[in-house]
């Protein structure tokens, strides 16, 4: 049996990247503080590489400066601050650079001991604003017993081809890191509660507080039922994360009805996805980690 994790989503206003990180642990902290039993803590897209505050000519160029490799003093800070409340922890995302010099938009996630277990380098970009490379992995975490987290960034979540591999991989909950300063968070909601459905997995969408950003973090369950959703303004969403109703959601179908992990028969013939050059093989439509 999996156990039930309860997710704080921390719809906050960027951090400026020049030192985010005494005001990050503060946050944390009081955050923990004011909510009690949280097992995991998730921040926004960007949280901690704020560039708003300079003019916008420079912006670009701080980001960059800010950006850091994954074996970085920074990284080790955040990895610290995870394992001083045992929590599992998704700082949002950062800057990175790799040995080859690749500039990229990375999600991290730590465990309650402080260690990295995964990140994810955003895979669609959203052209032609954001400087970054595409990653090309799709990242399931393992959740120590409590399930399964797919990462998300963004304008990843407009791509339906990206939440569907990361249920199909065995992701329990997929946890979507925001920074939408534009007008379309009102047609991110529909996606997220969509995502959700068609993949019967919960969507766990955190976006940047106003005046930055706009808000309105949502927090969805397998069947499209909002668990919670916030204003425009910094607030935390707790939302319950339980990976056995996953199961139950496709064993008995959305609604008691959709069982879309169960549409297949023996014998049926593959499905031609001419966008791909490839084909829906029916013997593989099955999610778990098997597939990862």
């Amino acid at each position: 049996m999996a156990e039930e994790l309860i997710v704080g989503l921390a719809q906050r206003t960027p951090l400026p990247l020049t030192d985010p990180l005494p005001a990050f642990t503060d946050d944390v902290a009081a955050t923990l503080r004011r909510y009690g039993s949280i097992d995991m803590l998730i921040y926004p897209e960007m949280h901690l590489h704020g560039s708003e505050h300079l003019p916008e000519a420079e912006r670009t160029a701080a980001m960059e400066r800010a950006a850091v490799a994954l074996t970085d003093p920074f990284v080790t800070r955040l990895g610290e601050i995870a394992a001083a409340h045992r929590i599992w922890l998704c700082p949002g995302s950062i800057g990175e650079f790799d040995a080859a010099g690749n500039y990229f938009n990375t999600q991290l996630l730590f465990a309650p001991d402080g260690k990295l277990v995964a990140h994810y380098r955003k895979m669609f970009p959203w052209r032609p604003f954001e400087p970054h490379q595409p990653g090309t992995d799709f990242v399931v975490a393992e959740l120590e017993g409590a399930g399964r987290a797919g990462l998300s960034i963004c304008y990843d979540a407009w791509f339906p081809e990206h939440s569907r591999h990361l249920a199909w991989l065995g992701a329990d909950a997929i946890l979507n890191v925001v920074k939408t300063t534009s007008e379309d968070r009102e047609q991110e909601l529909v996606l997220a509660r969509a995502n959700a459905i068609v993949n019967q997995v919960y969507v766990l969408s955190v976006n940047c507080a106003h005046p930055v950003g706009r808000g309105r973090s949502i927090a969805v369950d397998p069947e499209g039922h909002v668990l919670g959703e916030a204003g425009l303004g910094e607030d935390t969403i707790i939302a319950r994360v339980d990976p056995e109703k996953v199961q139950r959601v496709r064993a008995m179908g959305t609604a008691g009805t959709n069982r879309v992990w169960s549409q297949f028969r023996h014998g049926d013939s593959p499905i031609p996805l001419p966008m791909y050059n490839g084909a829906l093989e029916p013997t593989r439509w099955s999610p778990g980690p098997a597939n990862s």
